[in-house]
């Protein structure tokens, strides 16, 4: 899907805080959110829950 011209959405990536290599993208609001995101998902390499965290 293109961009459209003002669009307040990005597209990000959020990696796991235990292991380094599992990441999920996902999209935030620059405009509401300007700090960085932080996301519990799952993990199928470690077989459990852990903390995402934003990576630019």
């Amino acid at each position: 899907m293109a961009k459209k011209k003002g669009d307040k959405r990005e597209i990000i990536r959020l990696v796991c805080s235990e292991d380094g290599k599992h990441y999920v993208t996902t999209t935030k609001n620059r405009m509401n959110t300007t700090e960085k995101l932080e996301l519990k998902k799952y993990n199928p390499n470690l077989r459990k829950v852990t903390v995402h965290k934003e990576k630019k």
